[in-house]
C-alpha cells in the first residue's frame, strides 16, 4: 500500500514537471520572438531616365467621314431603282424616281392658274388705264371751272378703286407664280440624284415599293451613300482621360476584323456633349464621344466594325522614371491633439476638409527602406514619370503589391532576394503548380 502511493507521488511530480518545463520553453519563445524585428522580402529596381509617352485608350466603331442617309420630301410609288446595294455611284448620278403624275397635274393646274391671273392682270391695267384718263379730263375741266366738284370726287374715287383692283391683281400674279414654283420644285423631288461621290452601303426599299415623304415626319429612309476613302473611328472616353486629349493627337487604331495590324490616326474632333449611361446608379458611367481620321485607311475597311484605338496624348523625353506599382498612396501622420495623447483623424485639417494621400516610393536604404514623398506625372502601361523627389540612380523598391502598400514604413527591415534565388522560387513555385 505504501508502495502504491510512492508510485502515485512520483508520477505526479513527473506530470507536473513536465507541464512546467513546456511552459517555461513557451515563455522564452515568446520573449525571443517578441525582440525579433520583422524582415520583410522584397524586389526592387534601379531608378533610370526614360522616354514616357502617355496613353489613352478607348473603344468604339469605325464609320466613314461623309456618309448621307437619303429621304423623300414627296410620297408615291418607286418607279425607277436604277442602283443595287454596294454600288460605287457618282455626284448627280439618278439613284431614284418616284411616280411623277400626281405632281405634274399639280404643276399643270399651276400654270394654268398663273395664266388666268395674269390676263385678268392685264383687264386690269386696261381698265386702270382708262379711268386714270377720265379722271386727269375731269381735273382739267375743273380747273376750267367746266365740271363741278361732285363730279371730280366721283372721277377720283372710281380712280383709287381701280388702282386698288390693279395691286390686288397683281399680288394674285405673284401668288399663283409662287404656286406655280412650288408644284414644279414638289415635281423635282420625284427624282433623287446622288449628292457625293460613294458606295451605297444600304439600300432599304424595292421598286414599286410605296414612299413617304417627309414633310410631316420623318420619312422613309431610302438608303445611304457614304464616302468609304474617307473613315473615322468613333470612340468613347471617360469623363477623367477626355481632358487630356487634344485634336491632332496621333492614334495607334486596331480593328478586330484585321488581327494585330494597326492603322494610324489622327484626333479630328472631340465631343462637349456627355453620354451618360446607367443614370442614378452606382453604374454611372460618363463618357465623351471623340473623333479619329484613318490615315490611308484600307479599301476592305466597312462602317460598323469593332475598333480598339490608343491615343498618344503627350511624350517627354528623358524624364526620372519608376514602375507605376512602386508609386503608393500614404496618408500624412497622426499628429496628438490633446495632452491625454488624443489624435486628429489623420485624414481631416483644421477647416473640416479632407485632405488628399500623399504619393510615395520606397528606397532601399542598407538593410531598410526610406519613404520619400514625390510628385507624379505623365505614365505609360509600365513606367511613371517622377517630377520631384528623387533625382536617378536610387534603388525602388518594385514589389509586392501588398508590402508597397500596406506593410513598409520608413525604416521597416527588408530583405532583397538575389537573382539565383529569384528563379530558384519561380521553378519551385513552377513545379509547385503543375504538379496540384
Amino acid at each position: 500500500m505504501a508502495k502504491q502511493k510512492k508510485k502515485n507521488s512520483k508520477k505526479k511530480y513527473f506530470i507536473f514537471g513536465g507541464i512546467g518545463l513546456v511552459i517555461a520553453i513557451l515563455v522564452v519563445l515568446v520573449i525571443t520572438n517578441s525582440n525579433n524585428e520583422k524582415i520583410t522580402s522584397v524586389q526592387t529596381e534601379k531608378v533610370e531616365k526614360r522616354n514616357i509617352t502617355q496613353v489613352v485608350s478607348a473603344t468604339g466603331k469605325i464609320f466613314p467621314e461623309y456618309q448621307v442617309e437619303l429621304r423623300p420630301e414627296v410620297t408615291g410609288e418607286i418607279v425607277d431603282l436604277p442602283v443595287i446595294e454596294g454600288e460605287i455611284v457618282k455626284k448627280g448620278q439618278l439613284l431614284i424616281r418616284i411616280k411623277p403624275e400626281q405632281y405634274t397635274a399639280q404643276r399643270d393646274r399651276a400654270k394654268a392658274s398663273l395664266q388666268s391671273t395674269q390676263a385678268m392682270l392685264k383687264v386690269s391695267k386696261a381698265n386702270l388705264d382708262k379711268v386714270e384718263s377720265d379722271y386727269g379730263r375731269v381735273k382739267g375741266l375743273f380747273a376750267k371751272e367746266l365740271a363741278s366738284e361732285q363730279e371730280l370726287e366721283a372721277a377720283k374715287s372710281n380712280y383709287l378703286q381701280s388702282v386698288g383692283q390693279y395691286e390686288s391683281q397683281q399680288a394674285s400674279v405673284r401668288q399663283a407664280e409662287a404656286s406655280l414654283n412650288d408644284a414644279q420644285e414638289q415635281l423635282d423631288k420625284t427624282v433623287m440624284y446622288s449628292p457625293i461621290d460613294g458606295r451605297i452601303t444600304a439600300l432599304n426599299v424595292e421598286l414599286s415599293e410605296r414612299v413617304l415623304g417627309s414633310s410631316f415626319s420623318q420619312g422613309t429612309h431610302l438608303m445611304t451613300v457614304a464616302d468609304l476613302a474617307k473613315m473615322e473611328a468613333r470612340v468613347e472616353v471617360d469623363e477623367n482621360d477626355v481632358v487630356l486629349i487634344s485634336e491632332g493627337d496621333t492614334t495607334n487604331i486596331e480593328i478586330d476584323a484585321f488581327g494585330d495590324r494597326k492603322f494610324k490616326g489622327l484626333v479630328s474632333q472631340i465631343g462637349n456633349s456627355a453620354q451618360t449611361t446607367g443614370f442614378g446608379t452606382q453604374d454611372e458611367v460618363v463618357n465623351f464621344e471623340v473623333r479619329i481620321s484613318l490615315i490611308s485607311p484600307s479599301e476592305k475597311i466597312r462602317p460598323g466594325m469593332s475598333c480598339d484605338a490608343d491615343i498618344r496624348t503627350e511624350t517627354k523625353l528623358g524624364v526620372v522614371s519608376v514602375p507605376i506599382q512602386s508609386v503608393t498612396a500614404r496618408m500624412k501622420s497622426v499628429e496628438p491633439k490633446d495632452e491625454d495623447g488624443s489624435g486628429e483623424e489623420n485624414a481631416k485639417v483644421n477647416n473640416g476638409k479632407r485632405e488628399k494621400p500623399e504619393e510615395v516610393v520606397f528606397l532601399l536604404n542598407a538593410s531598410e527602406v526610406k519613404k520619400v514623398n514625390v510628385k507624379t506625372g505623365i505614365s505609360d502601361d509600365t513606367y511613371i514619370e517622377i517630377v520631384s523627389g528623387i533625382e536617378g540612380g536610387e534603388e525602388v523598391v518594385t514589389g509586392p503589391y501588398r508590402a508597397i502598400s500596406k506593410e513598409l514604413e520608413d525604416g521597416t527591415k527588408v530583405i532583397v532576394p538575389k537573382k539565383d534565388e529569384k528563379k530558384s522560387e519561380s521553378v519551385e513555385k513552377k513545379w509547385k503548380t503543375e504538379n496540384n
